[in-house]
């Protein structure tokens, strides 16, 4: 997710909007996304794990983008549905309906089906914002289906590749667009000028203290990663201390319950 814009693109792209970029209302102070949606219970990039995740009391479902062989939009981590599925293959070599025919592994047994986006924009209208991890879609169709379901304000995308950037920002430059600061940027003035270029509303990597002071000053935000197999409130804890407005959790009921023990 990381290195998606190089120096040498800055010239290939410019201010293309002043729109403003304005962030979803939230429940909590502290920002909690739910990695794939909450699957602590039920499988990830499910309609099922966006029921829990406003069920738990978390601001964002993280959910994964993908096409089809057919052009369907669905949800799906992987390029493939090896993990996931009781399946196999490549998402763009499978259509819809042989999708469909496929059950998501689960701990409980229960059968769970790959979901449309349309599906998952139903989930969770008027209940749970989308961080949308934008894998491999078309922008024009997305922004389509989320116009469709009215859920407008409550999306962010976030960008894998440099080549997103341009066609979200011409087609819909009021949506919140979420980035990786390059690996190869470290100091004050080369984020200065990586915000210049680009309207970004989050940063998802930056931890050091004089970056975080550009993105405050900036208005943007920052929201870490604390998901991995030893998270808990000794990861949380460390994150807080760094000042940031969101955390992305794998374990989402358990972080809002400990945010509003500790008033966060």
């Amino acid at each position: 997710m990381k290195n998606w814009f190089l120096l040498a693109a800055y010239a290939l792209l410019s201010h293309t909007t002043s729109a403003q970029q304005t962030l979803p209302v939230t429940k909590n102070k502290l920002v909690v996304i739910a990695h794939r949606g909450n699957h602590v219970d039920v499988p990830e990039n499910t309609v099922a794990a966006i029921e829990a995740t406003y069920q738990c009391g978390a601001d964002y479902a993280e959910l994964d983008l993908r096409t089809t062989k057919d052009g369907h939009l669905i949800l799906m981590h992987d390029a493939t549905v090896n993990r996931t599925t009781t399946g196999q293959g490549k998402v763009t070599d499978l259509t819809l309906a042989g999708l469909r025919q496929l059950t998501v592994k689960s701990k409980d047994g229960k059968p769970y089906r790959v979901p449309t986006f349309a599906e998952a924009l139903e989930a969770a209208r008027g209940k749970v914002n989308i961080y949308l991890d934008f894998k491999d879609a078309g922008v024009a169709e997305a922004w389509k289906q989320i116009q469709d379901a009215g859920m407008e304000k409550q999306i962010v995308v976030y960008l894998n590749e440099k080549e997103q950037y341009q066609p979200w920002r011409t087609t819909a430059p009021q949506v919140p667009l979420m980035a990786s600061l390059p690996e190869e940027m470290h100091t004050p003035a080369q984020l200065e000028r990586f915000l210049d270029e680009f309207h970004i509303a989050v940063l998802d990597n930056i931890t050091d203290s004089a970056l975080l002071a550009v993105a405050r000053k900036r208005k943007v935000a920052v929201w870490l990663d604390a998901q991995s197999p030893t998270e808990g409130p000794e990861k949380w804890n460390a994150v807080i201390k760094t000042g940031v407005q969101g955390i992305q959790s794998d374990q989402p009921g358990a972080l809002v319950r400990f945010l509003k023990q500790h008033d966060h």
